[in-house]
């Protein structure tokens, strides 16, 4: 019999008020706020960090130029990084490694913090931490959707990660409010957002143990539809037996190895979109500049404020945009659609976000900027919210070694990677030979053709790999 605070389906008010979002199930709710609260807190603590890691690398001599470097050193450094995970994922419980490299991480901050008081030793954080943030916040997201991939059957990612991502969604935009709450307002020193993101990065590693715990007491019948997949099983038993890196697994097994090319892909366009948009703005403040009459002396400084003003309007836009769209269209589109219409969607936004560059100002008569403005708005709306649940959604059929594993390696290495090829692009094309920017709009068009091709081979085999998975899971209830 159904209690007060039960509907007749066994949902909680909660449940039945999370229905805006998704479909959530009877007993399904805590869970899915737990995880969405621990995301939340690793992108805020982000997002506190990340003006910190501006403001002192930008504060070196010669620290812009050292910048475009970065995305090299921590290209590399994750070459270290991810085999040194897999290693540790190889002796402890998923639930410890996760809740461990979070502490880890954590140590971290307070660690930077102390060594800030040293003066010879402060001057030289910037590029070290620069590189270290770079690894960080990469690889504690990974993990986290790891975790979460390892906690749902593939039912419940599809309709629960909607929720999740809501959480990362905010934490970005909350992160940038408390940066700002506590140096401007609080007077807080750079150097204590350290330790605040230190804080909430704690409390994500408890809220981790706590779900962990949630989860392991639950009773065997609310587990029912977790059938045993006996091959998934046999290969989890060899893993232990055989422990590959998590470089070897990706090389090994096609599924993974199309993932990892279109993360490199998908940043590559991405990251040349940001030049693009970067190029045009910068233009734009050095023109309107002239026409207002600044003087020559002045225009840099003007030029860098009106690009600070424009892009604050075209984050608020985007992160609005996004908000919207992962709470409301996320998960009804997975539903309608599946993963072969969804996966389609982002790919295609970038397409008519590179076109319209292309061809509106002449069919128009409008500036590049407002040309591409409205399509790169909605390209990065619809990656923070659809692409970003979705990519994790991707890794529901794999095994538990490749969630922890492989995913640590294809979400640092090779989106990293991603970064690096695009910025000899530009290299390339912008600085050696001097393309015109529409020139770059192009060269996305082509990569967003290979795009697609690789999104067909991926829906493609993750449709045989849950099929095959649900074989194995009938063929196991037919033998009970």
């Amino acid at each position: 019999m159904a209690t007060a605070s039960e509907s007749h389906d066994g949902r909680s008010p909660l449940e039945r008020a999370l229905a805006v979002v998704t479909e959530v199930k009877g007993g399904e709710g805590p869970t899915a706020l737990l995880l969405t609260l621990n995301v939340f807190l690793l992108l805020t603590a982000y997002y506190v960090v990340k003006p910190v890691r501006e403001g002192l690398i930008l504060a070196m001599e010669g620290g812009a130029e050292k910048k475009s470097y970065a995305s090299a050193a921590i290209a590399v450094t994750l070459l270290f990084a991810v085999p040194a995970y897999a290693s540790v994922a190889n002796r402890v419980s998923k639930h410890k490694l996760v809740v461990g490299v979070t502490l880890f991480f954590a140590s971290h901050l307070a660690l930077f913090w102390m060594l800030s008081h040293i003066t010879a030793v402060e001057k030289q954080l910037g590029l070290v931490f620069f590189t270290w943030v770079g690894v960080f916040n990469m690889m504690v997201v990974a993990q986290f959707w790891a975790f979460a991939n390892d906690l749902y059957t593939q039912d419940q990612g599809k309709r629960l990660f909607a929720i999740i991502g809501i959480g990362a969604s905010l934490g970005g935009a909350v992160g940038s409010y408390i940066t700002e709450l506590f140096t401007d307002i609080i007077k807080l020193g750079v150097y204590e957002l350290l330790l605040v993101a230190g804080g909430l990065l704690v409390a994500s590693a408890f809220i981790t143990h706590v779900v962990y715990a949630r989860e392991s007491k639950r009773p065997k019948e609310e587990k029912k539809e977790e059938k045993a997949d006996p091959e998934k099983e046999a290969a989890e038993k060899k893993a232990k037996a055989n422990p590959e890196g998590a470089f070897a697994l990706v090389l090994r097994h096609k599924y993974l190895l199309l993932l990892a090319l279109f993360s490199l892909v998908f940043t590559l366009v991405n990251s040349n979109g940001e030049y693009i948009l970067a190029t045009l703005a910068k233009e734009r403040g050095a023109a309107r500049a002239i026409a207002e009459g600044v003087p020559p002396d002045q225009i840099k400084t003007f030029t860098k404020s009106f690009i600070a003003a424009y892009y604050g309007s075209f984050f608020l836009w985007v992160n609005v945009i996004s908000l919207i769209v992962q709470t409301f269209l996320v998960s009804r589109i997975v539903k309608l659609g599946g993963l072969k219409v969804a996966f389609f969607i982002f790919p295609v936004v970038v397409l008519l976000s590179s076109s319209a560059l292309i061809f509106l100002p002449a069919m128009l008569g409008i500036d590049k900027l407002s040309a591409f403005r409205p399509g790169k708005t909605a390209e990065n709306a619809t990656d923070y919210s659809l692409n970003n649940t979705v990519r994790n959604m991707l890794w529901l059929p794999t095994t538990t070694e490749m969630k922890y594993k492989a995913k640590q390696a294809v979400d640092t290495f090779f989106v990293r990677m991603g970064d690096v090829a695009s910025a000899g692009v530009v290299f390339l094309f912008g600085s050696q030979l001097h393309w015109p920017i529409t020139s770059f709009a192009m060269v996305n068009v082509v990569f967003v053709a290979g795009w697609l091709v690789l999104a067909v081979g991926i829906v493609r085999e993750n449709a045989r790999m849950t099929e095959k998975k649900k074989e194995s899971g009938e063929a196991e209830s037919a033998k009970a």
